[in-house]
């Protein structure tokens, strides 16, 4: 997907494919597939609202390190989570290239940035595979499940665990700013 486009509305279609899927006998689900480095992540598209190229943002003091800052969306102010450093893979040096996908979560509009966008991607909820625990990481329950499109592995984000914050998360994270301001 090209970065340069400002903006990309992702129409709200509630029923969209729910008559498809009726007669067919089965439920497709569809996500938004994107890209951090080489690892590729889904979104359910019924959270998406937007895509956007990076523009700057604001930086707010004393929030975790996972969250940028905010951006004035057409008077909405939206909370931008960098989600390779969410991950614990070290912030995102931000370029024109990235971009930011609006979701929404709960009632509140948050944006994830992310490399770039892939593809809308479809298949039967019956295709996605547990996430494996091999080791208690909190970073695993940012994941609702693995699935298998084209022959790549797409890991797919639980959006309401990916905004919650353990108690662990923030004392690591306050630390790493107080680190960062001194």
């Amino acid at each position: 997907m090209d970065a340069s486009v400002a903006a990309l509305p992702i129409p709200a279609a509630p029923n969209s494919g729910l008559a498809d899927a009726e007669r067919s006998g089965a439920a497709s689900t569809e996500f938004i597939s994107f890209a951090i480095g080489d690892d590729q992540y889904g979104v359910d598209i019924m959270a998406v609202r937007e895509i956007k190229g990076w523009s700057e943002i604001t930086y707010l003091p004393r929030q975790p390190e996972y969250v940028r800052g905010v951006l004035n969306l057409r008077g909405v102010i939206v909370p931008i989570i960098d989600l390779r450093c969410r991950f614990g893979q070290g912030v995102t040096e931000a370029t024109p290239l990235h971009i930011v996908i609006i979701v929404q979560v709960g009632s509140r509009p948050v944006g994830l940035l992310a490399d770039r966008v892939l593809d809308i991607v479809s298949f039967e909820p019956t295709q996605v595979q547990p996430v494996p625990r091999i080791a208690q990481a909190s970073r695993v329950d940012f994941l609702s499940g693995l699935v298998t499109v084209d022959g790549a592995m797409l890991a797919l984000i639980d959006l309401q665990n990916l905004l919650a914050v353990t108690m662990t998360d923030s004392g690591e994270d306050a630390a790493a700013a107080d680190r960062k301001r001194n």
